[in-house]
């Protein structure tokens, strides 16, 4: 009996285990997963310094002409303090002097002889003061584990003079296909021959997800070759996603090679429509995931199930594929009776469906940034209303499970909802 797409979420959930941690350099550490809390060591500013070029300044001297004294530069360590009467010349950056108040910009100030200056009458107290721990105060958190490591995350591990972090291994996906009249992109294909356009996919959704990648190449459909391929795979990765020789054809030998190995099975069928005979388990360490060989399909379903695998194994702090929601560009319509991907181009508002979706086409995820999932009773959607859209061009994860199947229900309680106001 095949599984709902909630279930075998569920599974994988439940089975896949998170890798553990490595400590990596600050400049290898972009786009990987935090393993541990960042805790501030430091104030950020270290001191109250001058945010202008400008003069430090008692308040009361507001209006007044004061007799200007020595500059202050940035990285200087004056012991000079600000009196009345008086002002000192600051850089911007620089230690406020003992004393200071506020900071008043030069061109605010009008020059009345060497060494002596006018100051507008409208100074605000403190003002163009940064000061000490107003930005990062010494034990703040500055960053969650889970988290995917972005260039302003950098900025604040450099601010707190960190060189190392702890971060989760990078998942490590073998890929492989079977099937005689596949032939790669770097190879001639006959008349009689196709190339197979779903390792690459593989790889490189793989390797934008962060993982690390190698492609262990084409599978003969022979349980032998298939056997061998499986044995090559299985040295050092984490997990191995393979398309093709999932169905029950006469050349279809993938989970019986696969079954060899001592293979721990989760689910082998899943409720829906394209890849059905999509399945997961696990040899030892190394989780499987075996997708259907159509192109569409297996694109779609790399989407749900494959990211959600690696989501898992980086430790991630949201580790759960999400939706958003969008509106329905125009009506649309489809048969019931199965759970359904559509993909389609969210412009900002809308949805429009691809008009092409054959489970064996590569166009349509290209010309694609996002689908929809819809449950086995959603036959028509009207325009404008609301549905449920999954990214394919950037990640929506949610830190606990969520909605992401536009399901029958909800488009009728909306409906009602809408027909009250």
């Amino acid at each position: 009996m095949a599984l709902s797409i909630e279930d075998a979420l569920k599974q994988i959930d439940e089975w896949v285990e998170p890798l553990h941690s490595e400590i990596v350099s600050l400049e290898a550490c972009i786009g990987r997963i935090l393993s541990n809390d960042i805790i501030a060591v430091y104030n950020l500013p270290a001191f109250n310094n001058s945010a202008m070029d400008g003069y430090a300044i008692k308040h009361k001297d507001a209006g007044k002409e004061v007799i200007v004294g020595d500059t202050i530069f940035a990285g200087d360590n004056s012991k000079d303090s600000v009196e009345e009467g008086c002002t000192l010349k600051i850089m911007a950056g620089a230690r406020v002097p003992q004393g200071g108040e506020a900071v008043v910009p030069i061109e605010d100030i009008e020059i009345i002889s060497d060494n002596v200056i006018a100051l507008p009458s409208t100074i605000r107290e403190a003002q163009h003061i940064r000061y000490e721990g107003e930005d990062i105060k010494a034990g703040d958190k500055l960053l969650h584990a889970g988290i995917k490591i972005h260039a302003h995350h950098i900025t604040m591990l450099a601010s707190q003079g960190i060189s190392h972090v702890y971060v989760s291994k990078r998942p490590r996906v073998a890929v492989f296909a079977s099937g005689k009249e596949l032939k790669m992109h770097f190879e001639t294909v006959e008349d009689h021959q196709i190339h197979n356009t779903n390792p690459p996919t593989f790889l490189a959704r793989s390797t934008e997800l962060g993982c690390d990648v190698i492609f262990i190449g084409t599978a003969e459909d022979t349980l032998e070759d298939i056997k061998k391929h499986i044995s090559s795979a299985l040295e050092g990765s984490d997990l191995i996603i393979t398309s093709g020789g999932v169905s029950v054809g006469d050349a279809d030998f993938t989970k019986e090679a696969f079954s060899s190995f001592d293979y721990e099975s989760y689910f082998s069928k899943i409720d829906i429509k394209p890849g059905k005979p999509t399945t997961f388990g696990r040899i030892g360490r190394t989780y499987v995931l075996n997708l259907p060989g159509n192109p569409l399909a297996a694109a779609v379903n790399f989407e749900i199930f494959a990211q959600s695998i690696i989501l898992k194994l980086h430790n991630a702090r949201r580790p759960y594929i999400g939706s958003f929601k969008a509106k329905m560009k125009n009506d649309f319509e489809q048969r019931v009776g199965k759970y359904t991907v559509i993909p389609g181009y969210y412009d900002g508002e809308f949805f429009v469906p691809v008009e092409k979706r054959s489970p064996g086409m590569v166009s349509p995820l290209a010309s694609s940034n996002a689908f929809m999932i819809t449950d086995d009773k959603v036959s028509t959607i009207k325009e404008n209303e609301q549905i449920l859209l999954i990214p394919t061009r950037w990640q929506v994860c949610t830190q606990e499970k969520s909605d992401i199947i536009t399901t029958q229900e909800g488009l009728e309680l909306s409906r009602a909802r809408q027909s009250v106001d």
